[in-house]
């Protein structure tokens, strides 16, 4: 592998756009649910609407011209991509008002977006964040912050204990820390809250992750070769994952939505992208079920947003995370924080780094 870091300029084939849209218009639907709302999954009406203005109303090339503007290289985790980062990028990397803006280094994960797509086993969390620690050895950064949520959480994790010498502190949102066993006895009402949500999340919000984990290259087929398949998949986790009280577009719109299923579409990363569950999710789900491992020792910050999957409360995290910095419990928000409430992402990482810079 060579050392040279190269640009990256987005410039999709107008003949690839063409096929998307009539693959959309011959899409063969099913039969509406029998249900008068999201209980089955993502409701027939809603998703031929999606799908009808992504064929005939969707600008694609408005979202390329955005995302090539950007000086950065971007990480995303599924089912986001890059598009979740763009409100915040600009706020992150001017001053705020103490003055403490921010290099931005975004590394878009092996199987993701416009990231290659590995041909062997073996690119699982621990290898990424090696990856990530070799990226910024390169870029010339001898200090740094890392941060990041969902996969990102547990790869910022793994490269502060991989590269401790040169991290100056974590944020994670949230940290991943299960339930201590000393505590059953006396729960806070959140920690029950919180409680319930995993195991509401393990018998009704999980099949995806099951399939992703044991078969990704049979679900993979559908996610390449169907958009109405691959928008339905993903749109599914941002009707239950974000924070809102009536209609999904009140937090996300359209074009938002349809920016981010693009970055899967274009470069066909049904199948790719899934693997990392294969790769890792058993780790991550004993990490959330409550087996410590190792410790981490650097500096953390922790952001524990009111619709996050997994909640867990300070004293659990402090069982794993010995030099918490910083505690955040921000008043909205979801899984996808700086998507929905960028405002209230930034306010939490600054909080946070202000303390280790």
């Amino acid at each position: 592998m060579g050392q040279e870091i190269l640009p990256f300029l987005l410039d999709v084939p107008e003949p690839q756009l063409a096929d998307l849209r009539r693959r959309l218009r011959a899409t063969r639907w099913p039969e509406p649910e029998p249900v008068p709302d999201w209980s089955q999954g993502v409701p027939l009406a809603y998703l031929r609407d999606l799908c009808d203005y992504w064929a005939d109303g969707y600008d694609w090339r408005r979202a390329e011209a955005r995302l090539n503007a950007l000086p950065l290289i971007l990480t995303h985790v599924w089912p986001g991509s890059v598009v979740e980062f763009l409100k915040v990028i600009g706020p992150l990397s001017e001053p705020g008002d103490g003055g403490d803006a921010f290099h931005v280094v975004c590394p878009s994960l092996p199987g993701y977006g416009f990231s290659g797509q590995p041909d062997q086993a073996g690119w699982g969390v621990e290898r990424i964040a090696r990856a990530w620690a070799e990226l910024m050895a390169r870029l010339g950064y001898s200090r740094y912050g890392a941060a990041g949520s969902d996969w990102g959480t547990t790869i910022s994790t793994l490269v502060g204990q991989q590269d401790r010498a040169h991290v100056a502190g974590l944020h994670l949102i949230p940290p991943l820390a299960g339930p201590d066993p000393a505590t059953v006895d006396d729960l806070t009402n959140a920690e029950r809250a919180a409680i319930a949500s995993l195991e509401y999340a393990a018998e009704w919000d999980s099949g995806y992750s099951r399939e992703h984990a044991t078969r990704p290259q049979t679900v993979g087929y559908g996610l390449v070769d169907s958009p109405a398949f691959l928008a339905a998949w993903i749109v599914e986790k941002f009707w239950s994952w974000t924070d809102h009280d009536g209609p999904l577009d009140a937090v996300l719109s359209r074009d938002e939505l349809l920016d981010n299923l693009m970055l899967y579409w274009l470069p066909g990363t049904g199948a790719s992208a899934a693997r990392l569950y294969w790769e890792s999710i058993r780790q991550v789900n004993e990490w959330i079920a409550g087996s410590v491992g190792a410790t981490v020792d650097v500096p953390v910050g922790c952001s524990v947003f009111p619709r996050e999957l997994q909640r867990p409360s300070r004293r659990w995290a402090e069982k794993r995370f010995t030099d918490i910095r910083y505690w955040g419990e921000p008043e909205r928000g979801g899984h996808f924080a700086a998507f929905e409430q960028p405002a209230l992402f930034v306010d939490e990482l600054r909080s946070f780094f202000r303390l280790v810079r």
